[in-house]
């Protein structure tokens, strides 16, 4: 999808009044949650269904989850009128669009990233029943669908942080901007390079404490099964070079490029993560309903491997951090996967004012809450 052509919106008409637009959440007993298991006193529920391709995942004012898409080209509001931590509506509010996986909340305003451009929706949770034309942030944005993806996130200086992943697997590119982190203006102006040598990363925040940036890296393909390994990165100084295509994991030189430049001249990872496990959706935990142990620590959503012998991923995993340093990593929750198959795949976080933790699954179609009910408590609920 190209030009300068607006997103398909829905309207608030009879035809839109069907299942396909607004839908109750329904079919808990389809998706095995009995088989998550977590650490003692951790519980996992269904938050909602029929949510297509549900990838990144942001939170309104108001209480709406807005989600994106990758594959299916929509965008939706989730609605828990309630408030008993169910959703009762999924509300289709864009279609039509290239890959929109990336979207982020600022000021009332709902931000939507394609491939190649940005998309503003003003006062949207005013519009959940009848969408506002939306408003081009950029469309300044390379077209190239490889690592196109995105997810965005606005950090505490108010700017939009937009990635540009690597158009290839493994590749030196003439433009500066392709294996980057760059920040714009909220109107998509004084676009900067914040981070350099970034393959791909599809999840990043900002430590409650540091305000430092952290963001996940998916490591190259074809090395084998073992390396190189995914990474958990901290940006330390504005326009840091984090290795790529040159250098993986904490010294493991390229097999192409390594030999133009040292991993000695660049920025290792605070932590090695598992090989190809597809770290994507990470959030700190800033909420006080867990345990202490996990406050302000990184939460991570492994989307899980395609090309390894043996799949790795497929579940949610914590790094503790002390500072700037991250000084352990450990699986948090786990049983999505059934060889030789996965049943659901997570790929994004997001921490709810009451603590819990939400999870989207782009195989599954859902969103899960994980609470904390003390260790007494059975993983699952009843």
């Amino acid at each position: 999808m190209t030009g300068r052509t607006f997103p398909r919106l829905s309207l608030a008409l009879a035809a839109w009044i069907s299942l396909a637009a607004t839908s109750a959440v329904h079919g808990a007993e389809t998706l095995p949650l009995e088989k998550i298991e977590l650490p003692p006193g951790f519980v996992i529920e269904l938050y909602a269904d029929n949510v297509p391709n549900a990838r990144q995942m942001a939170r309104g004012d108001r209480g709406t989850i807005f989600v994106g898409s990758r594959m299916d080209g929509k965008v939706h509001a989730v609605i828990d009128s309630d408030g008993d931590h169910e959703a009762d509506r999924v509300v289709l509010l864009a279609e039509d669009l290239f890959m929109p996986s990336g979207l982020a909340v600022h000021e009332g305003d709902l931000y939507v990233a394609e491939v190649h451009r940005i998309w503003r929706f003003d006062d949207i949770e005013d519009h959940l029943d009848a969408s506002p034309k939306p408003t081009l942030v950029t469309d300044r944005l390379p077209e190239i669908r490889h690592h196109g993806w995105k997810f965005i996130a606005f950090g505490p200086d108010g700017w939009l942080y937009v990635p540009i992943g690597a158009p290839c697997d493994t590749c030196e590119s003439e433009d500066p901007e392709f294996a980057s982190i760059v920040r714009m203006r909220p109107d998509g102006t004084g676009r900067e390079i914040v981070a350099r040598g970034v393959r791909n990363t599809v999840g990043f925040d900002w430590h409650p404490e540091t305000g430092r940036l952290w963001f996940t890296e998916n490591g190259r393909d074809w090395m084998g099964n073992d390396i190189p390994p995914d990474e958990l990165n901290v940006v330390r100084e504005p326009g840091e070079h984090f290795g790529y295509p040159y250098c993986h994991g904490t010294g493991i030189s390229d097999p192409w490029f390594g030999r133009q430049r040292p991993c000695s001249n660049f920025t290792p990872p605070a932590i090695e993560l598992a090989p190809h496990a597809a770290a994507i959706g990470m959030r700190f935990y800033d909420g006080t309903a867990f345990p202490a142990a996990y406050r302000n620590q990184a939460f991570i959503a492994e989307h899980g491997s395609w090309n390894r012998d043996d799949p790795i991923g497929y579940r949610i995993t914590v790094v503790h951090i002390d500072g700037d340093r991250a000084t352990k990593y450990e699986t948090f929750a786990e049983g999505w996967l059934e060889e030789p198959r996965a049943w659901g795949r997570p790929a994004d976080v997001l921490v709810m004012p009451d603590g819990a933790l939400l999870v989207s699954d782009d195989e599954a179609d859902a969103i899960y809450r994980i609470s904390y009910r003390g260790e007494s408590t059975s993983q699952t609920s009843p």
